[in-house]
């Protein structure tokens, strides 16, 4: 079975950094989305990042672009995702979640089979 463990996260001062990570283990297949999402006070969950581990495709929420960056580690099966100039409305739960490769736009908009624990990120 696949899981997800999830490291990072924590409080930060807005303009500030943080990087999240996302070690995989158990995948059977070669192609996977993997990416973040996050869900913060009283509003709906939306995916943040993801990228494809075959082709390292990746997709952004237009909220995150030019902030957020989710670099892969192919030999560890972890993704990462670098949070650079946070802002308050950053806050949030961030979750890793990873599917098997079904088009990163759907993956984005489902989310994965696959959930790590979630890690609380706090911009003040």
């Amino acid at each position: 079975d696949v899981q997800l463990v999830e490291s990072g996260g924590g409080s930060v001062q807005a303009g500030g950094s943080l990087r999240l990570s996302c070690a995989a283990a158990g995948f059977a297949f070669s192609i996977y989305c993997m990416g973040w999402f996050r869900q913060a006070a009283g509003k709906e969950r939306e995916g943040v990042a993801c990228i494809s581990t075959g082709g390292g495709d990746t997709m952004y929420a237009d909220a995150v672009k030019g902030r957020f960056t989710i670099p892969h580690d192919k030999a560890s099966n972890t993704v990462y995702m670098q949070m650079d100039n946070l802002q308050p409305e950053d806050t949030a739960m961030y979750q890793c979640m990873a599917e098997r490769f079904s088009g990163l736009n759907v993956f984005m908009e489902c989310g994965g089979s696959w959930r790590g624990p979630g890690t609380q990120v706090t911009v003040s």
